[in-house]
């Protein structure tokens, strides 16, 4: 199981007002919070801090079907790169990528190996989220040596993804923001 967000800075930029007590306290634990301000680059912190909680919401529920919107319930805690997220009972691993346009987190229980890949956007369009699925179908069919029509992707009844060929299904996490997309693949399911 594995979930995955990235966040484009420059449309996080133009297109949140972070700075507002109230976003901070909607989202973010105190400690959390703390982090923030005393942060040498808050807006970053908060990017990152975001990030990691929707990677770990998307490992979550497939662990635990459901939606639900309880971001401050997801708590972050990191060292570096590396990090965790906890809900309740619940505790993922997080490793966090930073480029000067750009944040991925991708959340996991075990320290598998993963697929990874980040796609830049030729022009903002409506259809990012197509983009990003059909550059994971054409990773999957190069790696697999499939062809592309013989893949495709299943969403459970609450959204979760798995890419399908034959009788075997893996599990994968997708995200997408402004200019950039991003997916991960994991393990397979028999």
């Amino acid at each position: 199981m594995v979930g995955n967000d990235i966040v484009d800075l420059e449309e996080a930029k133009r297109a949140s007002n972070w700075q507002r007590s109230r976003f901070l306290n909607k989202l973010f634990a105190p400690k959390e919070q703390q982090l923030i301000y005393s942060s040498e680059n808050p807006f970053i912190m908060v990017w990152r801090l975001w990030s990691m909680k929707e990677a770990a919401y998307k490992l979550y529920t497939q662990q635990n079907p459901s939606r639900f919107y309880n971001p401050k319930g997801f708590e972050c805690h990191f060292d570096n790169e590396e990090g965790s997220v906890r809900f309740k009972n619940f505790e993922c691993q997080t490793k966090t990528k930073f480029t000067s346009e750009y944040i991925l987190s991708e959340a996991r229980l075990l320290d598998f190996k993963m697929t990874s890949k980040v796609i830049e956007f030729e022009e903002d369009s409506n259809i990012q989220s197509e983009v990003t699925k059909a550059a994971l179908l054409n990773e999957f069919s190069k790696t697999y040596q499939v062809s592309v029509d013989d893949l495709k992707i299943e969403k459970s009844e609450f959204g979760i993804p798995t890419v399908v060929f034959n009788t075997e299904k893996f599990q994968v996490s997708w995200s997408h923001h402004g200019g950039f997309g991003a997916y991960v693949v994991f393990q397979i399911i028999v």
